[in-house]
């Protein structure tokens, strides 16, 4: 199913990822305006602005992290593979002999 974004080059699939992200935070900004009234307001209004960098370096070092691990299991796939080809490689040789 997401054949076509891993297909993208780098710039398109940067374009979508943050076309998509940027969508979503309007949607959520809007739906927050549209309930954010009369007492509702004012619960919205008690939550400091100075939450929300923390917010953000927070879910930074979760994606950092996520991608590290991503990474990690990505090379060890690659090496996984490269093992595996090489020793059919030799069945190969081997078979041939």
């Amino acid at each position: 199913m997401s054949d076509w974004l891993h297909n993208l080059p780098v710039p398109g699939m940067a374009l979508v990822i943050f076309g998509f992200t940027y969508l979503l935070a309007a949607v959520v900004f809007a739906a927050v305006a549209v309930l954010a009234t009369g007492e509702r307001a004012k619960s919205l209004k008690m939550i400091s602005p100075g939450m929300l960098p923390v917010l953000g370096i927070i879910f930074g070092l979760f994606v950092a992290f996520t991608a590290a691990q991503v990474w990690g299991d990505s090379d060890r796939a690659g090496a996984a593979v490269s093992r595996e080809a090489s020793a059919l490689r030799s069945a190969v040789l081997l078979a041939a002999a």
